[in-house]
């Protein structure tokens, strides 16, 4: 019997005491499984193995990871995105919800994957830049305050590349089957975390920036304001336009753990 799954509190109260009860004694175990997280393979007879529950508004998918990658955990999603999970689960751009009210014209959230080196060691990034100017609610749109309000959620500026951003407590980004899917951020009075952003379609990474992520269990997320970074073809241009941004005092940035499935 697979006594090595972990099955947490949020994840049993959805799913109910029966069927977790039905996973723990090894009927509805996965045994061997593909981790969702690090696309590498898992035993959860052998090894310790987290239960991820996706929750939208009607669906919701189970999946298993080792639990050395992420912890057992409830993830809230949005209905459509879930409904492609059942057939891939997904991973694009959409707008920003963390940000209350976009600029009129709703901005979408360019994101943008890299290595970036920093302090001698390769680090996986994720750049997230507006299409549009994000106007704080009740501004009237006529400034971009897309900066000061990742300052006021606990990104901070960057003056230059030198170093690792700080830690950015209860935010995390999302794999879903070695594709992105969500920067995560804390819910509403400590509850499950909910998307900050999450993509529309698959953002496929590569081999090399997944690895990176799964030694480092940790992503650094850039920001910048529309207009500073742009689609940067190469990670050597996305580095100079970084440093470029940060220069200029349009940069800001967090270092989040890897986390999902």
């Amino acid at each position: 019997m697979p006594r090595m799954l972990d099955v947490s509190e949020d994840v049993r109260a959805e799913i109910g005491d029966a069927e977790a009860d039905r996973l723990l004694t090894g009927e509805n175990s996965p045994g061997s499984y593909d981790c969702t997280s690090c696309r590498t393979p898992g035993d959860s007879e052998q090894e310790r193995t987290s239960t991820v529950l996706f929750v939208g508004e009607e669906t919701a998918v189970l999946a298993f990871a080792h639990a050395t990658c992420i912890p057992s955990q409830v993830v809230q999603v949005a209905e459509d995105q879930l409904q492609g999970a059942v057939r891939s689960i997904t991973g694009g751009e959409a707008q920003e919800p963390g940000v209350p009210d976009a600029a009129p014209g709703q901005a979408v959230l360019g994101v943008t994957s890299g290595l970036v080196l920093i302090e001698d060691e390769l680090h996986p990034a994720l750049v997230v830049e507006p299409t549009a100017p994000i106007a704080r609610p009740g501004s009237g749109g006529t400034s971009d305050e897309f900066l000061q309000l990742l300052v006021e959620q606990g990104f901070m500026p960057v003056g230059d590349l030198s170093q690792v951003p700080a830690p950015l407590s209860g935010w995390s980004v999302l794999l879903a089957m070695g594709q992105l899917h969500a920067v995560l951020q804390p819910g509403t009075g400590g509850g499950s975390p909910v998307a900050w952003w999450q993509a529309h379609q698959p953002l496929q990474v590569t081999e090399g920036w997944r690895t990176a992520a799964n030694k480092s269990h940790t992503v650094l997320v850039f920001a910048a304001p529309v207009g500073s970074i742009g689609q940067q073809p190469r990670e050597d241009l996305l580095r100079d336009a970084l440093e470029k941004a940060a220069v200029n005092g349009r940069l800001v940035a967090a270092a989040m753990p890897l986390a999902g499935t």
